[in-house]
């Protein structure tokens, strides 16, 4: 495979998106959920503060530290996509492609808001 700026740009793209998708979004909690735990509390001022706990010990506690921190699972997000491309390019390409899209799109709304 040759690289172009196209393909660094959907990589990139679709990196972001799924990385977003596992770490942030609601819909893929029960995911995070065996390994986090979001903890509120309340403030003197009457405010509530909320933060994520991470479960467990050893692997558990690995897995939570990894599905909290967007930078680390971004990496791994970036290596299977990578990868599943090289494998299976029939397959990977239209949900790289797809990841993009819905990455880029995300992008301009955060900036139309």
């Amino acid at each position: 495979m040759e690289w172009t700026w196209l393909y660094l740009i959907l990589f990139v793209l679709a990196t972001f998106r799924l990385t977003r998708l596992i770490v942030f979004d609601k819909i893929t909690w029960f995911i995070r959920q065996p390994f986090h735990e979001v903890v509120e509390e309340s403030k003197e001022d009457g405010s509530v503060e909320t933060y994520l706990h991470i479960k467990g010990k050893g692997l558990r506690k690995w897995i939570g530290e990894l599905l909290s921190c967007y930078w680390c699972t971004g990496m791994w997000c970036a290596l299977a996509l990578y990868f599943s491309y090289l494998a299976i390019p029939h397959l990977a390409f239209p949900l790289i492609s797809i990841l993009a899209i819905a990455g880029l799109a995300g992008i301009i709304e955060s900036f139309m808001k």
